[in-house]
C-alpha cells in the first residue's frame, strides 16, 4: 500500500525543485536518500525530509514489512502562491520581482503490489473466418509533365 507526504509553500522556485524530483523519481528509497544527502542544490536538504516522512508513514499504514523494496514511485512539484515585490529601477520606474514558491507531493510504495489478478478473457469463437483478399484498385496511369520543348 503507498504512502503519502506533501510538503506546501516551500520558498523555492518550482523549476529548481524540480530538477531534484527529476532525479529521484522511480529510484529505490534508500539511493534517492544517498543522491539528496551529497546534492549541493539548497532545496535537497527538504526533499530527503520529505522523502524520510513519506518512509515513516509507509511503515506506520503496513506495519510488519520490509520497506527495503521501497521506490519513490510518484513525484511531483506544482507551483503555489507568488509574492510580488518591487525592485526600484532607473528613471522613477519599478521592476517587479516575483518570489515563487512550491507544492511537493511524494509516494512512495513496494516495486510489486499485491494487486488482485483476473483470469484472462477466453474467446467464445475460436474460429478464424478466411476473409476474402483484398482487389486492387484500377488506377489510371499518371500523366508526366509537360517538358518546354512539348509546350513550344
Amino acid at each position: 500500500m503507498e504512502a503519502v507526504a506533501k510538503l506546501n509553500n516551500y520558498p523555492t522556485s518550482p523549476r529548481k525543485m524540480r530538477l531534484l524530483a527529476d532525479l529521484i523519481r522511480g529510484m529505490k528509497v534508500d539511493k534517492a536518500l544517498a543522491v539528496l544527502d551529497h546534492n549541493p542544490k539548497h532545496p535537497a536538504v527538504p526533499l530527503r525530509k520529505l522523502v524520510l516522512s513519506a518512509i515513516s508513514n509507509w511503515k506506520a499504514k503496513n506495519e510488519g514489512e520490509d520497506e527495503t523494496e521501497l521506490l519513490v514511485k510518484t513525484i511531483f512539484v506544482d507551483g503555489a502562491r507568488v509574492i510580488k515585490r518591487m525592485r526600484p529601477a532607473p528613471q522613477g520606474r519599478g521592476y517587479r520581482v516575483r518570489k515563487r514558491s512550491n507544492h511537493v507531493t511524494v509516494i512512495v510504495d513496494t516495486k510489486t503490489n499485491k494487486a488482485v489478478k483476473t483470469a484472462p478473457v477466453v474467446a467464445e469463437e475460436t474460429e478464424v473466418k478466411a476473409k476474402k483478399p483484398a482487389t486492387k484498385k484500377a488506377t489510371a496511369p499518371k500523366k508526366k509533365a509537360a517538358t518546354k520543348k512539348e509546350n513550344n
